[in-house]
């Protein structure tokens, strides 16, 4: 697998203040790679200087193998991009919209149409091509604007924060068009600030605080960092909390308002044996107790605290 994008070193200042300081990025191909981060980051900067519309200050980056500012020809022609807010013409049906996609980028009359139909019908939009678009539900307005960035079948596309807004309905909509993409060979980097999103579709995770990147995986590796297991303990009467919190390994945290209780394992079978017979033999009633894996939300915030700390 080769490597399709490959961000080294990169800055960007605006006004004095640092946006990205010294981001290393490197994407394979044929892959979904996330890009996490909380706001102000550097996420969306770090995609529009890689799609060609910001230029860095220092550093390099290649996508598709060309440099983004000696080659930027050359990178549009082999990109996509969806960005935060929808870019299609709510007035237009479907189809017109993706056919004057297709015009624009001078792909000419008889192909722009057959490709508005390719991709109406990738999408499960053939039914509804000549509605308008105002008449469309969240998550066929997003699979409309997806098939729109792909109006010249990209090599590499952009998502920036793709289902925001979407209800659950229409960002499983938007996440299954992108598997198929993926499926069909197309390199797909991912900004999102819904961290199951990233559990579900990326290969490969990058978490970017203070505009760098600060750790970088699959989502298991990461979520390898906390520790492996977790055991949670509910309990029924809050005032038993300090009490229960004694009894867990390590030093657990503390839901007050859920009357929960978390902390880190290591031998899963043990921690919940021995749990059961400490909260038993302290008169402690729990609702509660699960062993589980730590959550990709629990590994995002451990991961940005200690970046800005």
């Amino acid at each position: 697998m080769t490597d399709t994008i490959v961000v080294e070193g990169v800055r960007k200042a605006y006004g004095g203040k640092q946006a990205l300081d010294g981001l290393d990025l490197v994407v394979g191909g044929g892959t979904v790679h996330a890009v996490l981060g909380p706001n102000g980051a550097g996420k969306t900067t770090a995609v529009r200087i890689m799609a060609t519309l910001l230029r860095h200050d220092e550093g390099s980056v290649r996508v598709a193998g060309y440099d983004v500012r000696t080659k930027a020809a050359e990178v549009r022609r082999r990109i996509g991009l969806l960005g935060q807010h929808a870019a299609v013409d709510e007035e237009l049906g479907g189809r017109q919209n993706l056919e004057m996609f297709g015009r624009l980028h001078h792909l000419g009359a008889r192909r722009a149409g057959t490709r508005a139909d390719e991709l109406l019908e990738r999408f499960g939009l053939a039914d509804t091509g000549r509605k308008a678009v105002k008449q469309y539900s969240g998550g066929m307005r997003r699979r409309l604007d997806l098939a729109a960035s792909l109006i010249t079948e990209p090599q590499v596309l952009f998502l920036d924060e793709p289902t925001t807004g979407l209800d659950p309905r229409g960002r499983a909509e938007v996440w299954q068009s992108v598997r198929s993409l993926v499926g069909g060979g197309t390199t797909v980097l991912l900004t999102t600030q819904y961290l199951e999103e990233a559990d579900q579709l990326a290969d490969r995770i990058s978490v970017i605080d203070g505009g760098r990147v600060v750790a970088d995986g699959t989502a298991d590796q990461l979520k390898a960092k906390l520790g492996g297991d977790r055991i949670d303990v509910v309990v029924r009467n809050a005032a038993d909390l300090p009490r229960a919190a004694e009894l867990l390994p390590g030093d657990p945290d503390v839901d007050e308002d859920r009357r929960l209780l978390s902390a880190p394992v290591s031998d899963r079978m043990a921690a919940l044996t021995e749990t059961v017979r400490a909260l038993e033999g302290a008169g402690i009633e729990a609702e509660d107790i699960v062993l589980r894996r730590p959550s990709l939300d629990e590994v995002f915030l451990h991961l940005t605290k200690e970046g800005a700390a």
